[in-house]
């Protein structure tokens, strides 16, 4: 489990961009806390322990630069990607999952993926894998990741500014702020699940 709280203490706007970055054009980003870290630091930011502005300029630069790794990915790489075997940290079904939501909504994938925890790792190979037209994957995704950076820190720089005594209860915090960006896609994911059960019976 990662310690948001430490992690933005201890490495700062440095380590925010790297955890971003490797979030969203590695494969094992998934792993990581991508929203979970923009509210904290947007929290911090509220506290005057950062640069509101740099926060949401640094991970909006890194969410980019990550995209554009992960796009020539898959473009080099990306039928080795759609028949790798399952690994500790690769699955097939993390790719799938992201085809399929790109084969749904296209280039409009690219302004509404970051929001969307494993599509947001996956759906920039996949793009590439596709041969996107490079040009739109750039402006898309520039629009989507900046969007997705300055919404969630400024969610959580509310909460920071609204609530006396946050850092006291941060992960409460938190985790009552992932609740509320996450319930729709909660309740279409659990609403997909039982669809399909009911499919099986």
């Amino acid at each position: 489990m990662f310690d948001v709280s430490h992690i933005i203490q201890a490495g700062g706007l440095l380590l925010i961009a790297a955890i971003i970055f490797a979030e969203s054009g590695m494969f094992v980003g998934f792993f990581f806390p991508g929203d979970t870290l923009l509210l904290t630091a947007g929290i911090f930011a509220a506290q005057g322990k950062l640069s509101i502005e740099l926060v949401i300029l640094v991970v909006a630069l890194a969410a980019i630069a990550g995209d554009n790794v992960g796009y020539h990915i898959g473009k080099h790489f990306g039928p080795r990607l759609f028949h790798k075997k399952d690994s500790l940290v690769f699955r097939k079904e993390y790719i799938d999952r992201a085809h399929a939501f790109y084969e749904k909504y296209g280039s409009r994938t690219l302004l509404i993926a970051h929001f969307v925890p494993v599509i947001r790792t996956f759906v920039s190979p996949v793009a590439g894998a596709a041969h996107m037209n490079y040009k739109q994957f750039v402006i898309f995704d520039a629009i989507g990741d900046t969007a997705w950076a300055v919404i969630v820190t400024l969610i959580g720089y509310w909460f920071g500014s609204k609530i006396p005594n946050i850092d006291h209860y941060i992960v409460l915090a938190v985790l009552a702020v992932m609740v509320i960006t996450l319930g729709p896609t909660l309740y279409h994911l659990v609403k997909a699940i039982l669809a399909k059960r009911q499919q099986h019976k």
